[in-house]
């Protein structure tokens, strides 16, 4: 399988049926992803409402912008050929988290201000990082397999992340802090993309969402598992992301 060339080919004649289902796949994917970043909208409210952050935390924003804005560049036609709908998703994604992250930074006080200010700097240098190494220093091949290995491990994080909640919903025997309709669209999300992934044969597609379709399905047993225990449906948006 050649990692370096997933582009679909098309028939003179028009698309194929394959190719049908991919960008079938590609646009639920679209779909699916935009209701994991409208989310945390709930709990915006909540903090312009109140005027402050409360104990909420810009860590989930934090790490999805960066993990958005590796998987919009991987996406790109410079990078890689063939994905745009990778990159479409993953920028419409930075959009939201760069927003929710203004909206943390304007309501926080001066000490979680600096600290997450800090951090969004951080991304953006980091990010510039992968920019100019990619660019400058590697050809088309070479930049797509760095660019691509960076976004499985970005991933393969974000996937991780709902294992605390999965593990707090086994302890506490209680899907409260899981949402179902949140964790139906991290389902189907993963699932469009793994599908998306595998018909266009891109390793770096199909592996990290691979892993969050497991994830997915896991947390729909333990849903259905628990959810006579539960008083109430999330009260905060778990936020994951995606491609």
């Amino acid at each position: 399988m050649d990692w370096g060339a997933p582009a679909l080919v098309s028939s003179a004649a028009g698309p194929s049926y394959r190719d049908l289902c991919c960008y079938g796949a590609g646009i639920a994917g679209n779909v699916f992803a935009f209701v994991l970043f409208i989310s945390p909208l709930p709990t915006f409210r909540r903090i312009v409402r109140n005027g402050s952050t409360e104990q909420f935390s810009a860590m989930p924003y934090i790490y999805s912008l960066l993990n958005c804005l590796i998987c919009m560049w991987y996406g790109l036609p410079i990078v890689s050929y063939g994905v745009v709908l990778v990159a479409t998703v993953n920028s419409i994604g930075a959009v939201f988290q760069l927003a929710y992250t203004a909206v943390f930074i304007a309501y926080a006080d001066t000490k979680d201000r600096l600290k997450v200010s800090g951090l969004l700097a951080a991304v953006f240098v980091v990010f510039g990082l992968i920019m100019y190494v990619s660019l400058a220093l590697l050809d088309h091949n070479t930049r797509q397999t760095f660019v691509g290995y960076l976004s499985v491990a970005s991933l393969i994080f974000m996937f991780a992340s709902p294992l605390s909640i999965i593990n707090l919903v086994i302890r506490t025997k209680s899907v409260e802090y899981m949402p179902f309709y949140l964790s139906l669209s991290m389902f189907l999300m993963s699932v469009s993309f793994f599908i998306y992934g595998v018909l266009l044969h891109d390793f770096f597609i199909y592996i990290p969402n691979g892993i969050g379709t497991v994830l997915g399905i896991i947390q729909l047993l333990l849903y259905a598992y628990f959810r006579k225990g539960s008083k109430d449906e999330a009260r905060l948006p778990l936020l994951v992301t995606h491609t």
